[in-house]
Formats: structure tokens, C-alpha cells, sequence
């Protein structure tokens, strides 16, 4: 525990938790090689950090592969296996360092259950194990079959144990630099009271096609939002470092693509019930809409934002 007198580092205050699955390209680990090298050269702290990785599973080996329904071929399935072996490898270079009496990484095992949906039903669980370096830096999720992103997150955030959590897919790359210090900073400040009306829980990372998307809110958009826009964005500054400059501005959406968030908002307004997100299921699918609907009531507190400058690109 940190006492008083400690300043929390960014490895104190978030978790990286790390998304994949089956793709065309696997055993390749092009992709998230890619997205480990953004963050050496744009955000080297997520590289300090803990590290959640989820491999989600499949539904069904078939001829033809249906990777969003989690079908995959033979071919693919066996592929995935060593994509997996390829993973585990690449995350332990970049993340875990073996102590001199070390001759290999030890793990330590436990099982899990992904419950969802109505509870009379006793098939409505997915098992999967967790793998775990003994300082936690690394954990591994892996499934007995498919769970689709919205439960492989909850099921990495339920492992999660520090105060913020930083959700990244596979296949999407930092190309900017980002504040993430002091934008932690920021976020810390505003819940401690720093904005009572509007306290910053979740941060976005924008697209490129998002770049425009505070001076895109035009007279299609509602009014109520077009207030909140004016009235909530600005650029924070940490208490302790008021010349660095943090732009924000609310985002009526909730996007799946890499973003900030507190664990426990997470969990509770995301996940406050095991018929909230079911099997398959993209949280900004399931959340997304009714996000939106309820910043048009005026419930600012939900506290979404996108930073306006740092940008990411998809694979």
C-alpha cells in the first residue's frame, strides 16, 4: 500500500489489458507487434505497466471460417494455437524481465467462470484459466470457447487491480505521442472533486476521421449536447503540472477502440448485471445507444471524453 507521503507512478494507477483473437493473419504476431512498438515510441509507460492479455476463443471449427460468428477453418484453429505460444512470447520480452534464478517465466494457475445472460440456464458460463507471473505483471486469459470482446474485457477487469485500466485491441496503433501521466492526473483531480458535475472516468483515443469531431456537432445534433459540448470541453491541467495542457472534449458514445477508464466505473455502469452484456456482444453495440440517450437527459456524471490530439490508426 502507498502511504501519504507517495506519489502513485503510472505502473500504481493503471493496467493494460490487451484484446485478440482469431484473425487471417495469425500465427503472425504482426499486428500486435505493431501496437507494442506505438507504445515504445509514443507512451513508453504502458510498457512499465501490468499487462492483461485475453486470447478469445472460437465457436466452431468449419470449412469455411466466419470469424465474427467464431467459426474458424482447421488451418485456423491450429494456427491459433501458436499464435498463442507466439503472443505469450512477445508479451514476456516487452513486459517480463526473469530474475537471475529464473530459467524460465513460473505461472500461477487458476480457473475462472464468464457467467452471462439468465441464470436458470446452467450453459450460460464460459470456463477459462488465468495465468499469472507471481508480481502480477503478466496475465494471460484464455477461454474454453468463445466469449467476444465485452466479456473478454469484464473478464480481464474483474483481474484488474488498479484504479484505471487502459482497453487496447489488437489491431489498433498509437502514431502520436499521449500525455498519459498527467492525463491520469487529470482524471484522478476530477473525481476527488476537482469537477463534481462532471468527473472524467473514461478517455478516448480518436481516429484520424475523429479529429473533427468537436467542430462536426452541427445543427442535426441536439441541442442538450451541443451545450454540453461547449460547457464541458476545455484543456485540463494537472494541479501539479499546470503548463502542460490536456484538450477534452465530452463524447456522446461509448467506443470499444483504445481508451482510459476507471475500473470500478467500468464495472458498474458497463457491467452491473450478467444480462447487461451477453456472449458475442461489442460493449459500444450494447452501450453505445443507450450512452447517448442518457447524456440527451443530462447525465453528465456518465463522464466520457475524447482527447483531442493524440491519434490512433487500425491495422
Amino acid at each position: 500500500m502507498l502511504t501519504e507521503a507517495e506519489t502513485p507512478t503510472t505502473r500504481d494507477l493503471l493496467t493494460v489489458i490487451v484484446t485478440t483473437s482469431v484473425t487471417p493473419s495469425v500465427p503472425s504476431t504482426e499486428l500486435l507487434s505493431s501496437v507494442l512498438k506505438s507504445f515504445s515510441r509514443h507512451c513508453p509507460c504502458l510498457l512499465d505497466c501490468r499487462v492483461i492479455v485475453t486470447f478469445d476463443g472460437y465457436e466452431q471449427i468449419t470449412p469455411v471460417a466466419r470469424l465474427k460468428k467464431g467459426r474458424v477453418t482447421p488451418d485456423q484453429a491450429k494456427a491459433y494455437s501458436l499464435y498463442k505460444d507466439n503472443v505469450k512470447n512477445l508479451i514476456l520480452e516487452n513486459y517480463y524481465d526473469l530474475c537471475p534464478s529464473e530459467d524460465k517465466v513460473p505461472f500461477a494457475q487458476t480457473n475462472a467462470e464468464a457467467e452471462y445472460g439468465s441464470p436458470m440456464d446452467p450453459k450460460n458460463v464460459v470456463h477459462y484459466t488465468i495465468s499469472q507471473t507471481p508480481s502480477k505483471k503478466v496475465t494471460f486469459i484464455e477461454p474454453s470457447r468463445r466469449l467476444g470482446f465485452g466479456l473478454s474485457v469484464r473478464s480481464a477487469l474483474r483481474v484488474a487491480e488498479t484504479p484505471y485500466v487502459w482497453i487496447q485491441q489488437h489491431d489498433w496503433a498509437l502514431v502520436s505521442d499521449f500525455p498519459l501521466k498527467p492525463l491520469l492526473s487529470v482524471m484522478r483531480e476530477s473525481e476527488s472533486g476537482g469537477e463534481p458535475e462532471a468527473p472524467i472516468k473514461y478517455v478516448c483515443l480518436p481516429a484520424v476521421r475523429m479529429l473533427s469531431y468537436e467542430s462536426s456537432l452541427g445543427g442535426a445534433t441536439p441541442p442538450v449536447l451541443r451545450n454540453l459540448t461547449s460547457s464541458l470541453g476545455r484543456t485540463f491541467s494537472p494541479a501539479s503540472q499546470p503548463d502542460i495542457k490536456i484538450p477534452l472534449t465530452p463524447v456522446f458514445f461509448w467506443h470499444d477502440k483504445p481508451h482510459i477508464c476507471s475500473t470500478t466505473h467500468y464495472l458498474k455502469l458497463v457491467f452491473p448485471s450478467r444480462l447487461a452484456v451477453l456472449r458475442g456482444d461489442f460493449i459500444e453495440d450494447k452501450i453505445g445507444q443507450r450512452a447517448r440517450a442518457q447524456m440527451k437527459e443530462g447525465h453528465v456524471r456518465i463522464a466520457r471524453y475524447l482527447w483531442l490530439r493524440s491519434q490512433i490508426n487500425q491495422a
